[in-house]
C-alpha cells in the first residue's frame, strides 16, 4: 500500500523495485514515499501527452493584415531525454510570418510545452513545435530554435558540464528567403 492507503500503482510497484536494486536500505524514511513522488513527478514531467496542440491554441487565432514576423524569445523549457529519463533544460525561440492570422502570444509557450513535456529527443521537439505552428496558422513561415543542456551529457557519459546543444527547424520563407533567415537568426541571438 502506498503512504495514502491507495493500493500501489504498477509504476511504483516497479519504482520500489529499482530502488531495492540500488539502494542498500530501500526501507529507509527518505525513500518509503518515494515511488508514489516519482510516479506524481513523472505524470506531470510527461503530460505532454495528454494535450492537443489544436486544443492548446484553442481560439486565440485573430485576423490581422500583419506580415512582419512575430518572435518570442527565451521560452523557458524542461524536457526528458527519452533514451536515458534524465532532464534536459533551457528556451526555445519561436517565430513566424503571419498569413492574415495571428496567435496570442502565450500560445507559442503553451505549444513548447506541449512537445516538451513529453519523453524527447531535441531534434524532435523543435520540429514538433515548427511543424504544429504550421499545421494550425497556416503562416508564410515558421521558425525554431531549442537550445538547450542535456544532464545525460553533464552528469553522466562524457560528463561536459559546459555543453548545450542548439537545434532549428526553419519552414516556408525562413527556409527559402535568405534575408528572413538572416533576420530570425539575428533577433533570435540578439544581434
Amino acid at each position: 500500500m502506498s503512504s495514502e492507503g491507495n493500493p500501489e500503482s504498477a509504476m511504483q510497484q516497479a519504482v520500489a523495485q529499482i530502488l531495492r536494486e540500488i539502494d542498500p536500505d530501500p526501507q529507509r524514511e527518505g525513500l518509503l514515499d518515494t515511488p508514489r513522488r516519482f510516479e506524481k513527478a513523472m505524470r506531470f514531467y510527461t503530460e505532454g501527452y495528454k494535450k492537443d496542440p489544436r486544443a492548446v491554441i484553442g481560439t486565440a487565432i485573430f485576423e490581422s493584415e500583419s506580415d512582419e514576423m512575430v518572435l518570442v524569445k527565451d521560452i523557458e523549457m524542461y524536457s526528458m531525454c527519452e533514451h536515458h529519463l534524465a532532464p534536459f533544460f533551457g528556451r526555445a525561440h519561436v517565430a513566424y510570418i503571419p498569413d492574415k492570422k495571428i496567435v496570442g502570444l502565450s500560445k507559442l509557450a503553451r505549444l513548447v510545452d506541449v512537445y516538451a513535456r513529453r519523453l524527447q529527443v531535441q531534434e524532435r521537439l523543435t520540429s514538433q513545435i515548427a511543424h504544429a505552428i504550421q499545421d494550425v496558422l497556416k503562416p508564410k513561415g515558421v521558425g525554431v530554435i531549442v537550445e538547450a543542456r542535456h544532464l545525460c551529457m553533464m552528469m553522466r557519459g562524457v560528463e561536459k558540464q559546459n555543453s548545450s546543444t542548439v537545434t532549428s527547424c526553419l519552414l516556408g520563407l525562413f527556409r527559402s528567403d535568405e534575408r528572413t533567415r538572416t533576420e530570425f537568426l539575428k533577433l533570435a541571438r540578439g544581434t
